[in-house]
């Protein structure tokens, strides 16, 4: 079913919404070619940004007639968590427990500070209600839901007057049934999420917050959707999840928390696809955009986490793992109190944006510096077809020479080897800081800004080799399209190992199975091409933090914890292994994943050797300039090199050499 929608249509764009681009992947299965295009974004609206570049495009009519299959990756659920910015939302729990999300896990962000400002709580005390039901820790009920209870809940929610409501009760992963009866019962007037449905596990606080944030982002991810689906016309619309995997738009307004790392997760679903392509398997990879960076490590298949936060609350739900700072090519530079240099982690955003981009922004940003420096050619169109103003660039770094005391060029190097600093700190926290040596890895950069450095901070963690794939300055919008179709669920299930009951587990496999598979299938996926992939959470008796395995032989699976543990932890315990919790995730292939296979290089007749020009680039010298279109497959240049395309640029440093394979990756290499 999934050729035939293909073969349907004429147009598959991938579209990755960012803080200052809007980024575009065009690929047209017939002829078998690729366009990218990026758009300023639209903050206050981020459907304005896409449905302008889908019409810049040639795509209104297509459309229209639902010839295009559009996949997004949406910042929409993230911003508003961030901003605080979500519906009025009830948070309905058992009697005696409505404190439960705002006393928390007790963690303090200062330890030694003895006057910590006072944290806002998630949910307003007015607006946490309880109910007088009780389940046992065998899922058997103590109290019993009444008509009573309902009718009263009833009438709470009629004075609070909320948009949505967020259902947590004890031990409902374990019996749903009151969670059920509620959500049936007022889902009629309200937004409601239920916690056996987000994250039926065990830690209620976790789950609860998983579940508020569902429910506080929900209508608006869900209107945001709606306003989108109404502008794609008949073409259908798929969202990026934080999973690493694609859900039809009209699954993903339910599922708000699934999509606070929608953007990011698209460029590690390519990376992954490139992995299993060049020569090293082993990417650190780095998505440097206009606002963030956001760094990730690919040792195999991508690998998620269960203990993501998002701002100041923790996100239960299987998210790619992913480590973001405010690092970009947007970051606002400034001198402190104390006379230092800072860079970030404020970002000029789109509006005004980096000074040289002239659309009003006067402070020095990242992208100011490496203007000045002559890394960005006054000569060629920025991408989203900005021209850039040296002058505007200029004036705003003179201001940071000024407050420092120091000619212009030392100011520019200076913001340059401080975001750079940033960002190979957060390298070294997906590497070092996990015992891994980042030398046995291969950097790879992406964003429009991380060709810019990715040789300084290979440099910087003792790297030899990099990687820059095709269409780096547009990669999470081509994640997009190779993101798998991907659905996963969860029951937990606590015992020890040793008296494990083969059959139980089945039948919660089988049932998890069943579930995601009618997931995808209702979005059109045959059942025989859907693939199972099941793990468990096993932990030592006693402990709280559990390790996730792939599921074997039952007789070797201790054995494998133990494995694991000594490699993450150093060691093992003389102490019995229990499971926790079963996973199920089910994926079909992504429609577009064959098209980053194709030779993005032109004919061999138009490819060259030799470099359109020359450059003297401040703090560098004499440099090549090549256009990367140009360049020739199976050449090793020599650096200093400056890169141009229309959505990047690319500076390979002194003492770097590069080459370019038939996919037009370029790889990079430290003689």
């Amino acid at each position: 079913m999934q050729n035939q929608a293909l073969n349907n249509k004429k147009y598959l764009v991938g579209v990755d919404t960012g803080g200052t681009f809007t980024d575009f992947v065009i690929v047209e299965p017939d002829t078998a070619t690729i366009n990218v295009l990026k758009v300023l974004s639209t903050p206050d609206n981020p459907a304005e940004a896409i449905l302008s570049g889908l019409h810049e495009a040639g795509l209104a009519s297509a459309l229209a007639d639902g010839e295009v299959i559009v996949v997004h990756g949406s910042t929409v659920a993230t911003n508003a968590a961030l901003e605080r910015k979500g519906v009025k939302t009830v948070y309905v729990t058992n009697k005696g427990f409505k404190d439960t999300l705002t006393i928390g896990r007790q963690t303090r962000e200062e330890l030694y500070n003895l006057k910590p400002l006072s944290v806002t709580p998630p949910v307003p005390e007015e607006l946490c209600l309880e109910v007088d039901v009780r389940l046992d820790a065998n899922g058997e009920h103590i109290n019993t839901l009444s008509p009573e209870d309902i009718d009263q809940l009833r009438h709470q929610l009629d004075a609070l007057a909320p948009e949505s409501v967020a259902i947590n009760l004890l031990f409902s992963y374990l019996n749903d049934e009151d969670e059920i009866r509620l959500a049936k019962d007022l889902s009629e007037k309200y937004f409601v999420s239920h916690s056996s449905d987000v994250l039926p596990e065990p830690n209620e606080y976790e789950r609860g917050i998983a579940t508020w944030l569902n429910a506080y982002l929900g209508p608006k991810v869900q209107g945001y959707l709606n306003h989108l689906k109404q502008g794609v016309g008949d073409s259908p619309l798929a969202i990026m999840q934080s999973n690493g995997g694609t859900m039809d738009a009209e699954q993903a307004g339910n599922r708000a928390v699934d999509l606070l790392l929608s953007g990011p997760a698209g460029g590690i679903a390519a990376a992954h696809k490139l992995s299993q392509s060049v020569a090293d398997s082993k990417l650190l990879t780095f998505d440097m955009g206009g606002t963030s960076t956001d760094v990730a490590l690919l040792n195999g298949d991508i690998t998620l986490t269960s203990e993501g936060r998002i701002g100041p609350y923790p996100v239960a739900v299987p998210m790619v793992d992913i480590y973001t700072i405010g690092a970009g090519g947007g970051s606002v530079a400034f001198v402190d109190n104390g006379g230092m240099l800072q860079v970030g982690p404020e970002s000029a955003g789109a509006k005004p944006g980096p000074a040289c981009y002239n659309q009003g922004g006067t402070r020095a940003t990242v992208t100011d510096a490496n203007a000045v420096l002559g890394r960005l050619l006054t000569d060629q169109c920025l991408a989203g077809g900005l021209p850039l103003r040296l002058d505007k660039a200029q004036q705003a770094i003179s201001d940071i020479a000024d407050a420092l005391g120091c000619e212009l060029i030392e100011a520019a190097a200076g913001i340059i080897t401080l975001v750079n600093e940033h960002m190979a700190a957060a390298l070294r926290v997906m590497s070092v800081q996990r015992g891994l040596d980042p030398k046995e890895f291969s950097l790879c950069c992406f964003g429009g800004a991380g060709g810019l450095h990715v040789c300084a901070l290979a440099e910087n963690l003792g790297m030899n080799q990099a990687v820059v794939p095709a269409h780096a300055g547009v990669y999470s919008a081509l994640g997009m399209l190779v993101a798998p179709k991907l659905r996963q669920s969860s029951q937990s299930y606590v015992c020890l190992l040793e008296s494990l009951s083969e059959q139980k587990l089945a039948k919660i496999v089988h049932k998890l199975c069943g579930k995601v598979s009618a997931q995808l299938t209702s979005e059109g996926v045959d059942n025989k091409n859907i693939e199972h992939q099941v793990s468990l959470d096993l932990r030592y008796k006693g402990q709280s933090f559990c390790l996730q395995i792939p599921y074997q032989n039952p007789n070797q699976l201790e054995q494998a914890f133990h494995q694991l543990h000594r490699q993450k932890y150093g060691h093992e315990l003389p102490l019995p292994v229990e499971l926790v919790t079963v996973r199920v995730q089910a994926k079909a292939q992504a429609i577009a994943e064959k098209y980053l296979e194709f030779s993005q290089l032109p004919n061999q007749a138009n490819t060259t050797q030799t470099p359109q020009r020359q450059l003297n680039l401040a703090m560098i010298g004499t440099t090549d300039h090549y256009q990367r279109e140009y360049l020739a497959a199976g050449i090793t240049y020599q650096g200093p090199a400056l890169i141009t395309e229309p959505t990047s640029t690319i500076l390979v440093e002194k003492g770097w050499q590069f080459f370019v394979d038939n996919s037009g990756n370029i790889l990079l290499e430290k003689q």
